[in-house]
C-alpha cells in the first residue's frame, strides 16, 4: 500500500483541441476585406500586441510581493542564503569540536 512509487509515474493529460467547424475560405475573405480596407483607409491597421509579462508572476503571489515590498532582490536573497549556510557550518563545526574531540 505504498503512496509514491518510482516505477509508475504517470503522465499528465495533454490538451488536444479540435475545432467543431472552421471555413478556411471564409476566413481568408475577411482578411482580404481587412486588407483593402487598411489600404483605401477606412480602418486603422492594428498595433502589434506587446505583452506586458515582466513582474506580473511576482504581483500575483503574496510572499514575493512581501518581499519586493520590503526591498528584497535576488541579490539580497542569494546573500542571506550563503549567510545562513556559513552560519550552519560554524555552527557544526563548533558542535563537532566540541562533543567528539
Amino acid at each position: 500500500m505504498a503512496l509514491f512509487s518510482f516505477y509508475n509515474v504517470r503522465k499528465p493529460r495533454q490538451f488536444n483541441h479540435k475545432p467543431i467547424y472552421w471555413d478556411p475560405h471564409k476566413e481568408a475573405m475577411e482578411e482580404r476585406v481587412r486588407k483593402i480596407k487598411r489600404e483605401m483607409g477606412m480602418e486603422e491597421a492594428p498595433e502589434e500586441y506587446k505583452p506586458q509579462i515582466k513582474g506580473t508572476f511576482i504581483e500575483g503571489t503574496s510572499h514575493l510581493k512581501k518581499s519586493l515590498d520590503k526591498g528584497d532582490n535576488a541579490r539580497s536573497r542569494t546573500y542571506k542564503n550563503v549567510k545562513l549556510i556559513v552560519a550552519l557550518a560554524v555552527l557544526a563545526a563548533l558542535f563537532w569540536y566540541l562533543f567528539w574531540s
